[in-house]
């Protein structure tokens, strides 16, 4: 049976060599936490969310700090209720990851992102994003329909956020997150 270089491409990422992203991941946490990369890294996976080398498209490499979300020590009230740092997001750190790349670039929409690796400090993401006034991505009838949702990755709409909102469950299994939770919070109320 005959694979492609997407095939091959695919089994690399399920067990990658330890030295090599060892060295890369060194270089990554020495550069700045969004860097816009030529090509991405893991082409299989780019393509299947929508990647396509054409001008107006491209990635950004996006470094994610792990271990939970802490807000900052109130600095007046000594009540305990107000003294815990810790804040439980309801979004993952892919969603985190494309809304800093869309901070980043304002002129362009996240596409989609996908993981690159981790180590004991941070998560690696690739994002790919669309220019909006490029006139080659506004020419393609896929990223045209993707650049008109205005704010993607800020209200949800991209692969993770959809995901983080618990949209991928059945209406019939987990009917309160539609239309949404806190819309489904005010019925009744």
């Amino acid at each position: 049976m005959a694979h492609g270089l997407a095939y091959y491409l695919r089994q690399a990422w399920k067990k990658p060599d330890a030295e090599t992203l060892r060295k890369r991941m060194i270089e990554w946490r020495a550069s700045n936490a969004i860097v816009r990369v030529e090509n991405p890294l893991r082409l299989d996976k780019a393509h299947a969310l929508g990647y396509k080398a054409k001008k107006g498209i491209f990635t950004a490499r996006v470094r994610v700090l792990r271990g939970g979300h802490q807000r900052s020590r109130p600095a007046k009230g000594r009540r305990s209720k107000r003294i815990t740092i810790r804040k439980n997001l309801k979004m993952n750190y892919k969603e985190i990851a494309e809304q800093k790349a869309a901070r980043k670039y304002t002129n362009c929409e996240v596409v989609n992102s996908y993981w690159i690796g981790k180590d004991g400090k941070n998560y690696f993401f690739e994002v790919i994003l669309a220019d909006r006034n490029s006139p080659e991505v506004l020419a393609d009838k896929e990223l045209k329909n993707i650049i008109s949702q205005r704010g993607r990755a800020f209200h949800g709409l991209t692969s993770s956020g959809i995901r983080a909102r618990g949209l991928r469950n059945s209406v019939f299994k987990v009917p309160k997150v539609r239309p949404s939770l806190r819309a489904n919070n005010r019925k009744g109320n």
